[in-house]
């Protein structure tokens, strides 16, 4: 990404994300500490890290990253279409490679289920729907709201969250705070530390940040506890 400045970054590997109708922010002014540390990632409830591209489809692999968690919770390993969602789901609110959210996308999949990467495979651009729904079903989308809503939610599985990534392009290591709250990305909460240091799974290949993840900052870094988060059943 060193060769972006960060107008062109933002242009090319974030985008507008379409908030739904009925969706607030909430954020608490009082963060409970966990004292207690969980990551997914290292447990196998947590499925390969991808790469989007140079398309603003981020909602779709954070959509199909929460359920394919999901799935590995029940002993089940599953590859999830990003490009079906990207093709298919606009009449859900989803505009493709130009932005959309992913409970939109994970309304989709309840409706119409989801098929999988080798059957719909991924080539970062918006085309016309080539088929409707899949084998892999999901009966609920189902959220909680604030950073206590997430420490709460991140201590029994995964959450679909959404952030400001502006300033991520240059990230490497260590636990990054240097953002707004400006929401521009979505991505997949896997863990916390015990001073409720945030572990994230991004969509930038795993040539990117700590093998593809990245750890915020306690509270509120990046806007991660604005919209909460958004898991499946």
């Amino acid at each position: 990404f060193s060769i972006y400045t960060q107008e062109e970054f933002a242009a090319r590997f974030l985008s507008e994300m379409i908030v739904p109708a009925g969706v607030k922010q909430s954020v608490d002014n009082h963060v409970s500490i966990p004292n207690a540390a969980v990551d997914w990632s290292t447990q196998g409830k947590v499925s390969r890290v991808k790469n989007q591209g140079q398309c603003g489809s981020c909602w779709s692999f954070s959509a199909t990253g929460v359920a394919e968690s999901w799935a590995l919770f029940s002993g089940k390993s599953w590859d999830l279409s990003e490009q079906q969602l990207v093709d298919c789901s606009a009449s859900y609110g989803n505009h493709g490679c130009n932005g959309g959210w992913p409970s939109n996308a994970l309304n989709y999949v309840k409706a119409n289920g989801l098929t999988t990467e080798s059957s719909y495979p991924y080539v970062a651009q918006t085309r016309t729907c080539a088929k409707q729904g899949g084998e892999f079903h999901i009966s609920q989308v189902l959220s909680v709201s604030g950073c206590n809503g997430l420490l709460t939610g991140i201590s029994s599985r995964p959450l679909s969250i959404t952030v400001d990534a502006t300033n991520w392009s240059q990230y490497r290591s260590g636990v990054f705070n240097n953002c707004g709250t400006g929401i521009n990305h979505a991505v997949l909460l896997v863990g916390t530390d015990a001073t409720g240091v945030w572990k994230v799974k991004n969509s930038w290949g795993t040539g990117w940040g700590e093998s593809g993840f990245i750890r915020l900052a306690a509270g509120n870094t990046c806007g991660i506890c604005a919209y909460g988060g958004v898991y499946v059943a």
